[in-house]
């Protein structure tokens, strides 16, 4: 324990704790992530690096061996339970993390040295201050509706619902499940609540140029926002196949009764 909590992964997780407000669960496993079966058929929940619950933010510290081929840690000799060597295994588990953490509702966000201050081997020189201001802009959004956005696509993978690309060029997102589609105008912060949730349901209007009864119309929403889309009946958005959603200042999702 004591070579990791003087990592440069564990200064990593103690500058996120700092801008996030809430210390982490570092190598956290969750029982849905895991690795290939054993000769015994037995899988191994895969560790991540850090994981805060009140935020649903997954972070891995990517050091140069997740990027280059480095032969103390690949031990291209050797073959895993994956029957490839060390380097390519933890490439596959890399990408299983990848698809995993987003599609079971969390947000991923990876850092690497060179996002910091890190010398020519990739080791950092703990410029605390330079290093908490890079962090800050990596851990942030670019926009609300970035954030309202990637937490409902991560919601709906979870549901098993597919991504697709939109029929409609100017739809935010749009995702089929089965012979369902979920067509969905998504918005973030606004101080003109009222006018910008009058103008995403005349937006969700003029894509509703298909009777399909399958296909339905999503209007996605931060907390602040709730009262504004609420100003129209349910009763009118149940016959306009319009569900909203709430998207909350914790990344959590729920759905708006009508």
């Amino acid at each position: 324990m004591g070579a990791r909590d003087d990592s440069d992964e564990t200064y990593v997780i103690g500058l996120c704790n700092q801008i996030l407000g809430e210390t982490a669960l570092p190598q956290h496993r969750f029982d849905w992530l895991l690795g290939d079966p054993g000769a015994g058929g037995r899988r191994v929940r895969l560790p991540v690096d850090a994981y805060w619950p009140g935020h649903q933010l997954v972070v891995e510290y990517r050091e140069l061996q997740h990027d280059q081929p480095v032969p103390h840690f690949d031990k291209p000799d050797r073959l895993t339970v994956s029957g490839v060597h060390r380097g390519e295994q933890r490439a596959l588990y890399d990408a299983r993390r990848e698809t995993e953490i987003p599609a079971h509702g969390l947000r991923l966000v990876v850092v690497r040295p060179a996002d910091l201050d890190a010398d020519g081997r990739g080791r950092l020189r703990r410029n605390e201050e330079a290093d908490l201001a890079v962090l800050r802009k990596i851990l942030a959004r670019d926009s609300d509706e970035d954030r309202v956005t990637d937490t409902f696509r991560a919601w709906l993978l979870g549901r098993g619902w597919t991504p697709v690309e939109p029929t409609d060029r100017w739809t935010d997102l749009e995702a089929v499940r089965g012979e369902e589609r979920l067509i969905c105008e998504t918005k973030g912060r606004t101080s003109e609540k009222g006018i910008d949730a009058d103008i995403a349901y005349g937006q969700l209007l003029r894509r509703m140029t298909s009777q399909d009864a399958r296909i339905r119309y999503a209007l996605v929403v931060p907390s602040s926002s709730v009262k504004a889309v609420e100003r129209v009946p349910g009763h009118v958005r149940d016959l306009l196949r319009i569900d909203v959603y709430e998207v909350t200042d914790y990344n959590r999702v729920r759905r708006l009764s009508a």
